[in-house]
């Protein structure tokens, strides 16, 4: 039968009947404009109907990570410069809808020019603008198909509002022709535990009802499979899903050692009872869709939610991961050339030190609150003097562990430095491959060199986890890598001593390192870092793994 190949990003197996996402109302023929003034009511009458639903959906989202992105969204679509870019189209002749797609052209231009973070939202604009059209011409926007049985979907690619209402009961996988490993679908995919694929040829050629069945962690999809191996693959991944959530406890390799399994989260909506603790407590929700910091005790309140229902156990906040290049209203941030490059995470701080201050401050009266064991480690950090004046920040604020995210290549390779005045290192894999190969990680063509298993990359985290192992001081991954059962393999080999990831990850990388020994895995990373290619590394892993 053919077989189709993609970017695995989710890994699981499905199988099922293929729906193709519909296409989103096109716009007319431009009619000439009679009334400027309708025109503009027209305009700002979609912009607060595509942001009250875009909120609904905010607010019913399951996960914070949904949520966060949905609230983006939002802010881009109540922002003065879209209503005003479309008002001068307007007063230039063109009616609502064609305004609107004009002023979101040149948002997406410009986001483009900037690349990094704002490159990674070409694709929410892209949704912005047809659900601002279809409002304009009062057209629903095409949904997830709902056929009344279960199905893979096919997309070009999906927009976060699409995502954040999949039910994995239904949805059984997603298959998109466009994205890449680090893109909103497969971040979503992964937090919602649906087995998908991204960057697909071919898959856009794929009709419906066509039985496929999907491997989200190689990327491959059969097409024609029968109904009998469809229905194979299901029972044998409903039976490994049952069989992990039964397995529960610490993370630890079959001769016992403990690698640590932490979630990656937003607020105390996200925590399960199957990690054991938080690795990246993500602290940009609470920042989100306002015109001004949130105060002092909005965060305490916030912070202590998430620290008191994880009483004695590790909770690793990350400090607002913010800039230019995430633009948030109330830090006034100025235009740069090149934001990605410029004033974001820590840097902040520079031109804002009020706003790391005020949120060590709340941290540290949650944390002394509460009995869990909190860890603080800021973003975007380059350099050891850097680190050096974070730690010092935490320390005077009363918190005594402090650590530092790698997710530049100068922090990277002086890592041992850098651990001479931090406690610990966290990875945060997904922007240190966007850095180390230069790459914007929404540029789909180059979604290779995104790829985890890239042996440069694999180098850089070995050479940390060495500086860890030095200085005895832990080193954790929490970038999206740590989610794929194979590559846990490798890094507990390389001597990463904790793995976090989206909750629903964990079953699946417990099992896979409690079938291997330390030392197996220590032969399966130096096979990992012995390979030229990505494609030669897990090769070389799945031989070494047996």
């Amino acid at each position: 039968m053919p077989e189709l190949s993609g970017i695995g990003v989710s890994p699981g197996r499905a199988a099922g009947p293929v729906l193709h996402l519909a296409p989103p109302p096109a716009l007319p023929a431009p009619a000439p404009v009679a009334d400027a003034g309708a025109e503009k009511a027209r305009v700002r009458a979609a912009v607060e109907a595509v942001a009250a639903e875009l909120s609904r959906r905010a607010d019913a989202a399951a996960e914070d990570t949904v949520a966060e992105v949905l609230r983006a969204q939002v802010l881009m679509a109540t922002d003065e410069m879209l209503t005003d870019a479309a008002d001068a189209a307007v007063d230039a002749g063109s009616p609502a809808p064609h305004a609107l797609a004009a002023a979101l052209a040149e948002h997406r231009a410009a986001f483009a020019a900037a690349g990094g973070y704002l490159a990674e939202r070409i694709s929410d604009l892209d949704d912005l603008r047809d659900r601002l059209v279809a409002a304009c011409l009062g057209l629903p926007m095409p949904g997830i198909p709902s056929p009344g049985h279960p199905f893979i979907l096919v997309a070009r690619d999906l927009a976060p509002a699409d995502t954040a209402g999949l039910d994995p009961a239904v949805v059984l996988g997603l298959v998109t022709a466009e994205g890449g490993p680090t893109s909103h679908t497969a971040i979503l995919a992964r937090t919602l535990g649906i087995p998908a694929a991204v960057r697909c040829t071919g898959i856009a050629d794929v009709a419906d009802r066509t039985l496929v069945a999907l491997d989200g962690a190689s990327g491959t999809v059969s097409v024609g499979v029968s109904e009998a191996d469809a229905a194979a693959v299901n029972a044998a991944a409903a039976e490994l899903r049952t069989r992990r959530a039964a397995a529960q406890g610490p993370g630890r390799t079959a001769d016992g050692h403990a690698v640590a399994l932490l979630g990656n989260v937003g607020s105390v909506r996200d925590l399960t009872g199957d990690a054991e603790g938080v690795g990246l407590f993500r602290t940009e929700l609470l920042y989100l869709d306002r015109a001004d910091a949130p105060s002092e005790q909005e965060q305490v309140a916030a912070y202590s939610a998430v620290f008191a229902a994880l009483p004695g156990r590790k909770v690793v906040v990350r400090t607002l991961d913010a800039g230019a290049d995430k633009p948030l209203p109330f830090l006034r941030m100025a235009d740069e050339p090149n934001p990605a490059l410029g004033v974001r995470g820590l840097r902040v701080a520079r031109r804002s030190p009020e706003v790391l201050d005020t949120q060590l401050a709340a941290i540290a009266t949650a944390a002394a609150a509460n009995s869990a064991e909190v860890w603080v480690m800021a973003p975007m950090v380059a350099t050891a003097a850097e680190a050096a004046a974070f730690a010092e920040a935490c320390r005077a604020h009363g918190l005594p562990t402090a650590g530092v995210m790698i997710e530049v290549p100068a922090a990277a390779l002086r890592a041992r430095s850098i651990l001479r005045d931090v406690d610990f290192l966290s990875l945060g894999t997904n922007d240190l491959s966007q850095y180390t190969f230069a790459a914007d990680r929404m540029a789909g063509e180059l979604a290779e060199l995104l790829d985890p298993w890239q042996p440069a990359l694999i180098a850089l985290i070995a050479a940390c986890a060495a500086a860890g192992l030095e200085a005895g001081k832990p080193v954790g991954v929490c970038g999206e890598s740590a989610a794929d059962p194979d590559f846990a393999l490798v890094l507990t080999g390389l001597g990463i001593s904790s793995l976090s990831m989206a909750p629903r990850s964990i079953p699946a990388v417990r099992e896979s390192l409690a079938a291997h020994t330390l030392q197996e895995c220590r032969q399966i990373a130096e096979a990992a870092l012995a390979a030229d290619t990505p494609e030669a590394a897990r090769a070389a892993v799945r031989r070494a793994s047996g």
